[in-house]
């Protein structure tokens, strides 16, 4: 904990209901779900205080030992709140954290896993008694407060459609968000970029680990099949933005229909891409369009290829899906947030060329302002 350097305060602090005895975080690699644990223990504990424990199940003591006989120990010495980090690298890990849950009623139990664990759909242990919530990159808002040291405050999808020129006017007087945007675009969704690292090496790096770990260990899937999987990513990721074609697909990484689309689910759950279904339509449907899950994506994977249209839809698509719903039917260019809610992502400078109507919103590029139902796209980023 002494060593923790965490300049930022992140939302889902405020989010989580810190009473439960069981607590779940959920999050894709690189996202910052280690030093979200050891920051909740410096700001409630301290370095000093030994009723709270961090301990990370890559340790080798946990060959030899159960978490339910550490937790025993633990509680033993006075152990009050336990930080646990990777869970599932412990075999069998959900049935030891009901043991613990069961055995240790004075103690509260906080764990990281990876975006691609189902704690409460699909785990018959924890399922029940289990708090889940899922830590996210960075937002905008969070790497401008990075940045700039300001802190900003939060805006709903509401507040931001109903009084976006009110609250840029107060935005503006503090920072100026072109200055700070586009490097966000690039480099600023996973907190790893204030290290003095290669960006785009480390993220090469968490995606590959990604696949290895969180889909094939995770899921279950024989490492025969790594190779399919992380050619499926390629297709996917060079083709984003469009319509994909299961049949091509299949043939191109050698296996069938049904499994291309298991892989695309697997692929989504690990938060490298974001599939959009037609209203009403959701998995295993054809979606109509597959995108990658942020824009940092796009520059590492292949970035000669990346254009800013696509970065933009692809910003706005991935600050929506926190809390909402996004749809889209084929061949619209449209967005229908919430089933009900009518969108378009539009260049300011290109805006002449666009046909617009009263009953759409367009969140807007290349300008800082916004009038009526033109927003300006950065502001989705104040979302959390």
């Amino acid at each position: 904990m002494e060593h923790v350097n965490a300049p930022l305060r992140r939302y889902l602090n405020d989010e989580i209901d810190w009473s439960a005895r069981l607590i779940g975080i959920k999050g894709t690699r690189g996202v910052g779900k280690t030093t979200f644990l050891l920051q909740y223990a410096k700001e409630n504990y301290g370095p000093s205080n030994r009723h709270c424990l961090y301990v990370n199940l890559n340790n080798f003591y946990f060959q030899g030992h159960t978490l339910v006989e550490f937790a025993g120990k633990f509680v033993e010495d006075g152990g009050q709140v336990l930080l646990i980090d990777q869970v599932f690298k412990m075999p069998n890990w959900s049935q030891q954290l009901r043991a613990c849950y069961d055995s240790y009623p004075a103690l509260q139990i906080v764990f990281t896993g990876s975006s691609v664990m189902r704690l409460k759909e699909e785990n018959t242990e924890i399922g029940g008694i289990v708090k889940s919530y899922n830590l996210r990159g960075l937002s905008f808002r969070e790497y401008l407060t990075l940045q700039t040291g300001i802190t900003f405050p939060v805006f709903s999808l509401q507040d931001i459609i109903s009084n976006h020129e009110l609250i840029v006017r107060q935005i503006l007087q503090k920072v100026t968000p072109s200055v700070h945007f586009k490097n966000y675009l690039h480099h600023g969704f996973y907190p790893f970029f204030m290290e003095k690292r290669n960006y785009s090496e480390n993220l090469l790096a968490t995606m590959s680990m990604m696949i290895e770990v969180d889909i094939l260990v995770i899921k279950q899937i024989e490492l025969k099949y790594l190779t399919r999987i992380k050619k499926l990513f390629y297709e996917l990721a060079i083709n984003a933005g469009k319509a994909p074609n299961i049949s091509k697909l299949a043939v191109d990484v050698d296996t069938s229909r049904a499994t291309v689309m298991n892989y695309i689910k697997n692929l989504a759950d690990a938060r490298l891409i974001n599939i959009i279904h037609p209203v009403g339509e959701v998995h295993p449907k054809k979606p109509t369009k597959i995108m990658l899950h942020n824009s940092n994506l796009m520059y590492a994977i292949y970035p000669i290829n990346v254009e800013l249209h696509d970065v933009m839809e692809t910003f706005a698509v991935n600050c929506l899906w926190k809390d909402h719903k996004v749809n889209q039917a084929a061949h619209d260019k449209h967005f229908i947030i919430d089933e009900e809610i009518k969108s378009r992502v539009i260049d300011a400078k290109r805006q002449t060329k666009t046909r617009t109507d009263a009953n759409t919103i367009y969140f807007r590029y290349n300008t800082e302002v916004g009038a009526g139902n033109q927003i300006p796209i950065w502001l989705l980023g104040f979302m959390y």
